[in-house]
């Protein structure tokens, strides 16, 4: 990775943001001992929504205008309430450093995104070489060859329809809202409107799934409140400040570091068993995705 500012300016905000996304299915896993995956989304919304706001008041950012509403309510569904809600009601059924590793799997599906329906990136054989082996780490880490009971299938299944929106919403973000167009939406504004689509969305679910089944303690309490704040509205300033002082190749790979956190996390706080096929498939997921942007390449000999 070559970056144009010094590492030391972008590694902070890399590792912080690595560790807040990457705690998320650890917070998430923790809300639904006493929160409906729905109650779990809404109050991570709700709570990130209003950081959002109140960020933008202090830095004096304006709500989006009127004429981007629409595609900010759109991409709010699969970037924010319908695959974190898939998340949530994967946990039930997975563990949440399984849930981790698919996340991981996000650059794949936004590459493949791309190539399939945003023709604005033209498919390459490096391209199509990557893809091909990201899948076969999928196939890996899910250990297809030890077939999968109806819970585990149920899980996994959230998780990629999970991963396959954030692949669409990507792409879909920066053609309608991203820099590069003359009326381009500041990030932070996308931000804070997406937050406040999303829990408009996720509301009407709330309503006819429930909020809660057990009493809310403190542990899911400080965990909805980590998982809002952190998770909902500081990571989205570190993750603007990696992008502005790295590059988005760079920023981009911040998915890896999520994966292993998750990993980690699962294991020490929730003693969750991970078998050798999740990380051995996470590791295949890593090269293929590498391939596909570019990351490892063949080296060249000088003659």
């Amino acid at each position: 990775m070559t970056t144009s500012a010094p590492v030391r300016s972008w590694l902070p905000s890399y590792l912080l943001l690595a560790l807040i996304w990457g705690n998320s299915f650890f917070f998430v896993m923790i809300g639904l001992e006493s929160l409906t995956p729905a109650g779990v989304v809404f109050t991570r919304l709700l709570l990130g929504m209003v950081t959002m706001i109140l960020i933008s008041a202090v830095t004096r950012t304006a709500f989006p205008a009127r004429r981007h509403w629409k595609a900010i309510f759109i991409v709010a569904i699969p970037m924010a309430s319908l695959s974190w809600f898939l998340f949530a009601f994967s946990e039930q059924y997975i563990s949440s450093a399984l849930a981790g590793i698919i996340n991981g799997v996000t650059p794949l599906t936004t590459l493949a995104a791309i190539l399939v329906a945003f023709p604005e990136e033209k498919p390459t054989r490096r391209r199509i070489i990557g893809l091909l082996i990201g899948f076969v780490g999928v196939l890996v880490v899910v250990g297809v060859w030890q077939g999968l009971g109806g819970g585990t299938l149920l899980g996994i299944g959230a998780c990629v329809v999970a991963v396959i929106g954030y692949g669409i919403a990507y792409p879909y973000t920066r053609r309608h809202l991203a820099t590069g167009r003359a009326d381009a939406v500041p990030p932070l504004a996308i931000a804070t409107g997406l937050m406040v689509f999303a829990t408009i969305q996720i509301s009407p679910v709330v309503l006819v799934t429930g909020y809660s089944h057990d009493p809310v303690t403190w542990s899911v309490a400080l965990s909805m409140l980590a998982l809002g704040i952190l998770g909902g509205g500081i990571a989205y300033i570190l993750n603007f400040r990696l992008i502005s002082r790295s590059d988005a190749t760079t920023a981009s790979t911040v998915t890896f570091a999520i994966t292993v956190v998750a990993v980690i996390s699962g294991a020490l706080f929730l003693s969750e068993d991970i078998t050798w096929n999740q990380p051995v498939g996470a590791l295949i997921v890593i090269v293929g995705v590498s391939i596909a942007q570019g990351l490892l390449r063949k080296p060249r000999f000088a003659r």
